[in-house]
């Protein structure tokens, strides 16, 4: 009975339309791959019937690397197998690449699988009496598609693919099970359908191999190909596109798996279950900067603004965030007072859930890595905010810049720029303060200006002159808390910013000013 199954799922009719690997065109369909409404399955039992997936929406789209997780019972393999085909729903739809899946009956299911759905099993499933070469040319051979030499050409470069060209003559016994796996997944690939189901497909594999094996998923996904991999595997399932996690035969909000992705399975079901989605109108403040904040917010549909406060009191835009990201972390782990407004966008509402004290606490208190995360963000969103409020930079610009630079702190008396060198680099000043110091012709130090948080230095070398024009040198009982950008990152920003391209060059201006009536007055003494 099983090799039935099996033997339908992969041997059914299909079309090839050349012989060699077809990449994805590029006019290809916007529109979702995979589009599931509804979707109930319900089994009658003995004792009732048990619903094993329950009323499931989601799409998938083109050239997406989804994840499939969730525990033992919890619906997963259900919800996989009516998307292969090997069980029928009791109600709702599923459509793929246009094809409504659910209403075809085993030969309209057959034909529709050979030419678009490959699969690749956790125990391979291989015919142990062919060899690896003849594994991948049989669907082709079943389907009486193209010439001998045709099969053996297409299989050849499938082989060639996965790195199993050395080995195409030798049964499946002969190889390991990290190789089968690979020629598992060029058989998959026979047919060139555009989407690929993986169960648990490195489960059976140590985490060397199952890296390779990963490697390769990605690669196909690169050229084009729609992976779904149920997997139990969490730091695999956090490197791919999206993560769909079922629970009680229920999709968990995908958003919020995304923001607490550092959590298990089992505090991710748990925050679901306590949290109720809240909606707030466009244009609508969920926080206020100088509140007590209690709350931690996960947006899990539209775009929130975030807004800091001027010495004048204006509002100036720092960031937006979108489904997916978090806010209101900073006063949970900081002194307790709001850092920032944010408010809904004025376009459209915002979904969010929100996590009390209690709750947020509990959680950073099971899950070191989720607190190691939002301290490393909260460090990042000061940074953010705290240039966003210096200047109007492009978004964008300063997202990619800052995106894997940290902070540099240095002790009272630290000398981070000497006059005279050769200065490449540009400072942003975050906390902290700094004198700078001008040399005589006598090599005394004369104090031209202090600098606090906020300011920036460094930026007369790297505008041209090359050489450092003072010495810049962290006050005396204090500290400072810098980030060292390149000169082709501080001209990235000035590009990013014209009101900082023309600050940065009247700042210059009368810098030079400053340090050569400092230069004048120490001779005229």
């Amino acid at each position: 009975m099983f090799l039935m199954k099996f033997s339908r799922l992969i041997l059914t009719p299909t079309f090839i339309s050349s012989s060699k690997l077809v990449t994805m065109p590029s006019n290809i369909s916007t529109s979702p791959l995979i589009e599931i409404k509804n979707l109930i399955k319900t089994y009658k039992t003995p004792a009732g019937d048990f619903t094993a997936v329950n009323n499931i929406d989601v799409e998938v789209q083109r050239g997406e690397f989804v994840a499939i997780i969730g525990k033992s019972g919890s619906g997963k393999s259900t919800f996989i197998n009516m998307i292969t085909g090997i069980d029928r729903p009791s109600s709702g739809e599923i459509v793929i690449d246009g094809a409504p899946v659910h209403s075809f009956n085993e030969s309209q299911m057959a034909a529709w699988r050979g030419k678009n759905l490959g699969i690749v099993f956790q125990f391979f499933q291989l015919f142990p009496t062919l060899t690896l070469l003849e594994n991948v040319i049989l669907p082709m051979e079943l389907n009486n598609l193209y010439t001998k030499s045709e099969r053996k050409e297409r299989a050849m470069s499938l082989l060639e693919k996965v790195e199993m060209t050395q080995q195409a003559h030798k049964l499946p016994s002969a190889v390991s099970g990290g190789q089968q796996q690979r020629v598992a997944i060029a058989r998959a690939l026979a047919n060139d359908p555009p989407l690929i189901v993986a169960d648990e497909p490195t489960g059976n594999l140590d985490s060397k191999t199952a890296a390779k094996i990963f490697a390769l998923f990605e690669d196909l996904v690169a050229s084009g190909k729609t992976i779904l991999m149920v997997t139990h595997d969490s730091d695999l399932a956090r490197r791919v596109n999206r993560t769909i996690l079922i629970s009680d035969g229920e999709i968990v909000n995908e958003y919020l798996v995304r923001a607490l992705s550092q959590l298990t399975q089992d505090q991710l079901v748990e925050v679901a279950r306590r949290v109720k989605p809240q909606v707030f109108a466009p244009d609508t403040n969920i926080i206020r900067e100088g509140e007590i904040g209690d709350k931690f917010y996960i947006l899990l549909d539209g775009k929130a603004n975030v807004y800091l406060t001027e010495s004048g009191g204006s509002q100036v835009l720092v960031n937006q965030l979108k489904r997916g990201q978090y806010f209101g972390e900073m006063a949970l782990l900081g002194n307790g007072i709001r850092t920032a407004t944010v408010k809904s966008s004025a376009e459209e509402p915002v979904t969010a859930v929100a996590l009390d004290n209690e709750a947020f606490n509990r959680l950073i208190a099971d899950s070191n890595k989720l607190r190691d995360e939002l301290t490393g963000i909260i460090e990042k969103r000061n940074i953010f905010n705290q240039l966003q409020a210096i200047s109007s930079f492009d978004q964008k610009t300063l997202s990619a810049i800052l995106k894997e630079m940290k902070p540099i702190e240095f002790e009272g008396g630290h000398e981070i720029i000497k006059q005279g060198d050769v200065g490449n680099t540009f400072y942003l000043l975050l906390d902290g303060k700094v004198d700078i110091l001008l040399k005589d012709e006598h090599g005394e130090e004369i104090l031209v200006n202090q600098l606090s948080k906020g300011a920036y230095f460094g930026e007369m070398a790297v505008m041209g002159s090359k050489r450092r024009q003072a010495s810049v040198r962290v006050s005396k009982n204090s500290f400072a808390k810098v980030i060292e950008l390149t000169a082709q990152e501080f001209e990235d920003l000035t590009s990013s910013s014209d009101h900082f391209k023309e600050h940065v060059k009247d700042l210059s201006s009368v810098r030079k000013k400053q340090l050569e009536g400092t230069s004048k007055r120490k001779v005229r003494k």
